[in-house]
């Protein structure tokens, strides 16, 4: 069994010499070329990196929406190349939450039937007192009966964070949640996300490019051509976007990112 702790810090999941090769021979890409990583439990960890470092495919693999080439994924205790497609289902379903870039609501259910479609599909029924917690956390009490086309971007986003959060997952995974949102929007979704770390105690892993976003997390790992590069804990915008710059004119002999 792995162990799942590290420096006395209980881990959520962990990639060890993680590697995805796409194409054969003359075009070979190696996405991801041994890549490493501790995600730690109740914290928020953002994953940034220029386009095509492999920031979206560490994401896939450590969400178990894909299979790595080689090398392996841990979720708690449990090693994902050990479980066949029906544990692997279940996995995705009990241990995991996602929230990506577009909100995938479905447009004909309110807020509070979109936010327990997972439970619904599982069989299972919402722990009522942690369902009041999350909604009050998400601040949609009262748009819960409104349908997606009802409510404005930052509360379609937020009702997929809640979706995430409402089935208490290992972990959760946030591909560009603010990428849709104008800044005022993408604040609100941040903060809740920040909140639902540091209240709630969730554990959440976010894709992003920008900056700003990073800077609500507490830790951000930054990866270069499929490696793992560089990392900063407590960060704000202006340490992030001079890391970034340094890794662009190193690794890649560019200026910074443009989003």
């Amino acid at each position: 069994m792995t162990d799942t702790t590290a420096g006395g810090r209980a881990i959520a999941a962990r990639a060890i010499d993680l590697r995805k090769t796409y194409g054969r021979h003359e075009s070979e890409v190696h996405a991801l070329d041994g890549v490493s990583l501790d995600v730690y439990e109740g914290e928020f960890t953002a994953v940034m990196g220029p386009s095509g470092s492999g920031k979206s495919t560490l994401m896939h693999l450590l969400a178990a929406l894909d299979s790595a080439t080689s090398g392996t994924v841990v979720i708690g205790d449990t090693d994902l190349s050990t479980l066949g497609d029906k544990q692997l289902t279940r996995l995705r379903r009990d241990d995991v939450g996602f929230v990506f870039q577009a909100y995938n609501l479905v447009p004909t259910l309110t807020a509070k039937e979109n936010i327990l479609l997972p439970l619904s599909i599982a069989g299972r029924k919402p722990d009522a007192a942690w369902f009041d917690e999350v909604i009050d956390t998400v601040g949609l009490a009262d748009r819960l009966d409104h349908r997606p086309n009802e409510m404005s971007g930052g509360q379609q986003q937020r009702v997929a964070c809640a979706r995430a959060l409402v089935g208490r997952p290992r972990i959760v995974f946030a591909d560009e949640p603010t990428g849709n949102l104008d800044s005022t929007s993408g604040a609100e979704v941040l903060r809740f996300l920040q909140h639902s770390v540091h209240e709630l105690g969730q554990t959440i892993v976010m894709v992003t490019h920008d900056p700003v976003a990073a800077s609500y997390t507490d830790r951000v790992v930054f990866l270069a051509d499929g490696r793992v590069v560089d990392e900063v804990r407590d960060p704000d915008a202006e340490k992030v976007l001079e890391r970034m710059a340094a890794i662009q004119t190193r690794v890649l002999g560019a200026g910074p990112e443009v989003a």
